[in-house]
């Protein structure tokens, strides 16, 4: 088998990836969908950033405790109760849209109650997949999950749209369209009950007892890498990731086009994101560097859409959003997924989630209001910017904080490279880690060198930040 798609040949990856597959189909189809209800009931970008963060906002205030459940159950059993805690919002939701009697503050609630659902859903599956899979596949099924994604994100909104056209561009036809999500779900929940138990590598579960959530923010706080990829997806996913919202805005008040263009522009944007998870398949040592890189170029691509002067220049520039956007997501996931205790990888997976989906209550209002305000185009370009000194900021403390700059060496070629402050304070270092042991996992990532296997019980060491200072260099 291609070493891109190596973790299908494990039996339960291979179920529970089909049945995934469906579910992501339709719940990009709710997606494009629910938008379009939220505007045909009110033809506003502000009601539309509202329904976004209230969908997300339990994201930032249920993600702890989600993790908590997530290292403390099994997991797969937690996952068939959150089909169902999602299903049902969609299904009334489904309903009320059909039968023609839908307002807005019913969007608003079922939004939030749906969003619980994946609030809970959402750490729990990014940890269950070293459950089915084990460490060496870990990198490739977190590419392949992405993929899996992205296929639902170029397939659903394109038929959503069709449908929708189809069935008359009302509030009635969004209905059925996300009734046929709330019936995927079950994709989802089968697949679960068919895997083999006895195959899977559930982590020892977390002890009983209070601190939990705070035993997970202090692990965070003591690992300045995590602190970096955290505060890089956070200004990504807050003021740069309101795709659904802006590519509404530009297609309906920038370029005057219906339902079926505005489906269309989502699977165009899901081909690059596609391709990115494929190449992220391939990867096993995503890199701090190559989170931060990809998010600095998302912001630069969004921004140059912001600035296209047709849909066809728009459409076009979207796959590089795309793909920029999935490769700094799914490298991400993957060394937060490799580098943290397996006691540990649900809350930590939950801060994650947290902060990458629960910043967005509230920076999809403030979009939606800039594309009230000043117009949509300046929904990407303001949200570009504020995401790029977010970015260029947390890299700069982390810098700091690791007693390291970056040096431009102009001698052969251009490059740009990270090197101590202090090169005696470096060479000290040297002598103290060759006493030491070898590098930490976490510095072997970066450093390119091959990760050591360890237990499932242990827990990466963290070295003095001047050690890593010379890993840094190094790499």
């Amino acid at each position: 088998m291609s070493p891109t798609f190596r973790s299908l040949s494990v039996r339960n990856y291979r179920v529970y990836a089909t049945g995934g597959l469906v579910s992501n189909i339709g719940t990009w189809m709710q997606r494009v969908a629910q938008d379009w209800l939220v505007l045909a009931l009110t033809g506003s970008g502000t009601a539309l950033g509202i329904t976004t963060g209230l969908q997300l906002l339990p994201a930032l205030l249920f993600s702890p405790v989600a993790g908590v459940v997530a290292d403390r159950f099994p997991k797969r059993r937690v996952l068939m109760v959150t089909q169902i805690a999602m299903a049902v919002p969609a299904a009334v939701l489904g309903v009320l849209a059909i039968t023609g009697v839908a307002q807005a503050w019913h969007v608003y609630v079922l939004a939030f109650l749906f969003g619980v659902g994946t609030a809970f859903d959402a750490p729990a599956r990014q940890s269950f997949v070293v459950e089915m899979v084990g460490r060496d596949d870990l990198a490739n099924a977190v590419g392949l999950n992405s993929a899996s994604f992205n296929s639902g994100r170029m397939i659903g909104p394109a038929v959503a749209g069709v449908m929708i056209a189809a069935l008359g561009s009302g509030v009635v036809a969004t209905g059925w369209v996300i009734l046929l999500n709330a019936v995927s779900y079950a994709a989802v929940f089968l697949s679960l009950a068919a895997l083999r138990v006895h195959d899977l590598r559930p982590a020892t579960p977390s002890p009983r007892g209070r601190g939990a959530v705070r035993a997970g923010v202090g692990y965070v706080r003591s690992r300045p890498d995590l602190v970096l990829i955290l505060t890089t997806v956070f200004f990504v996913g807050t003021f740069g990731m309101n795709f659904q919202m802006t590519s509404a805005l530009m297609a309906t008040e920038v370029f005057d086009k219906g339902a079926t263009e505005y489906g269309i522009l989502g699977s165009i944007m899901a081909i690059g994101s596609l391709a990115g998870a494929l190449v992220a398949a391939r990867r096993e040592l995503p890199t701090r560097r190559l989170v931060v890189g990809a998010a600095l170029s998302f912001v630069v691509v969004e921004i140059a859409a912001g600035l296209m002067p047709t849909y066809l220049a728009f459409a076009v520039i979207l796959p590089l959003l795309g793909l920029s956007a999935l490769t700094m997501v799914t490298a991400a996931n993957a060394y937060i997924q490799l580098t943290v205790t397996p006691q540990m990888r649900g809350r930590v997976a939950a801060l994650y989630l947290m902060v990458f989906m629960g910043g967005t209550p509230f920076g999809a209002p403030v979009i939606g209001w800039i594309g009230d305000t000043f117009g949509a185009r300046w929904t990407l370009i303001l949200g570009g910017l504020v995401a790029a000194v977010g970015i260029l900021s947390a890299t700069a403390f982390y810098l700091l904080r690791a007693g390291m700059h970056l040096q431009v060496d102009l001698r052969q070629r251009p490059r740009i490279r990270v090197v101590p402050r202090d090169p005696r304070a470096a060479a000290a270092a040297d002598r103290r880690a060759d006493a030491a042991g070898a590098l930490d996992q976490t510095d072997r990532l970066d450093a390119g060198e091959s990760a050591p296997e360890p237990s499932e019980s242990s827990r990466p060491v963290e070295r003095p930040l001047e050690q890593r200072s010379r890993a840094r260099s190094d790499a």
